[in-house]
């Protein structure tokens, strides 16, 4: 059992934090923006409330995150609230947060800087993920950093690897995010072809998901695609948020992505068609409207 705090109970943290608990054993002091939800959270699983990031890290083994992005993120681990202000020598600073290569490595700076440690370790598994503890975690750090963490993590997580340096997790949710885009926007096209020409789509998907054709988009959304329900797992409006930073990422490593930033120009339609809150799967709306 180790002390842990948790900031950031959203749709993926609430769960994630309560994991630390009834999986993991540990003694957990939790902290949101909204102190409502801290609140209700302790009431669910026993934990304590804190006021501010600050108060939440001191005396912890280990403070977990998960926000909403780089500005978030700096506004709750920087300055006099903030949580590495609170954080004890040789403790270790978890971030669950889908951001920048950028701000990992900078956060893992001032880490080092004050002597304790920084893992940035993004998930996949969308709230389902999360609420299951079946999350994959992709973590950048030292390999003293990871090793210590990983046991905790392992509460929320089926898959939890170290894949190099500070930023190396948030790198490789950019390629995740990048394999998603082009998933999801080839289904999208699949189902609105097979519907074009008459066929029985859920006998195609049947059929062609026993083939090389087969990925987790196809198994687990064409149902509701083809019933024009969206509102099953990652909202749009965060996926935007996601490829904006892989596009912005490829523009400083050169890499080229066409199709990434084609799909994010295809749910900025979907925006406009007030699909902002509807999942990823929703391109298939754009194609049918």
């Amino acid at each position: 059992m180790a002390k842990v705090a948790f900031l950031g109970l959203g749709v993926m943290g609430f769960p994630m934090a309560g994991h630390l608990v009834k999986k993991g054993g540990h003694d957990l002091t939790v902290f949101n923006r909204t102190p409502a939800k801290a609140k209700a959270w302790a009431e669910k699983f026993g934990g304590k409330t804190a006021a501010t990031p600050k108060a939440a890290a001191e005396g912890q083994d280990f403070v977990m995150a998960c926000v909403g992005n780089d500005n978030d993120l700096r506004a709750i681990t920087l300055g006099a609230d903030g949580a590495f202000a609170g954080m004890k020598k040789g403790a270790t600073f978890v971030d669950h947060t889908t951001a920048s290569a950028e701000v990992a490595r900078e956060l893992d700076a001032a880490a080092t800087k004050a002597g304790f440690k920084f893992v940035d370790a993004p998930v996949s598994g969308g709230q389902a993920g999360a609420e299951n503890g079946v999350l994959t975690v992709m973590c950048g750090g030292t390999e003293e950093a990871y090793a210590g963490a990983e046991p905790v993590i392992a509460a929320y997580a089926r898959m939890c690897k170290r894949l190099g340096a500070a930023g190396s997790g948030q790198l490789t949710k950019m390629v995740n995010q990048i394999c998603i885009a082009g998933l999801v926007q080839g289904l999208s096209e699949a189902i609105h072809f097979a519907k074009k020409s008459g066929l029985d789509v859920a006998a195609v998907i049947d059929t062609i998901s026993k083939g090389a054709a087969q990925s987790w988009q196809m198994e687990n959304r064409y149902k509701t695609m083809n019933d024009g329900k969206y509102d099953f797992g990652f909202a749009v409006e965060w996926m935007r948020k996601d490829l904006s930073i892989c596009i912005a990422e490829s523009r400083r490593n050169g890499a080229s992505l066409p199709v990434t930033a084609l799909v994010d120009a295809f749910y900025s339609e979907v925006e406009k068609m007030g699909g902002k809150r509807w999942d990823t799967s929703s391109l298939l709306a754009r194609l049918e409207r």
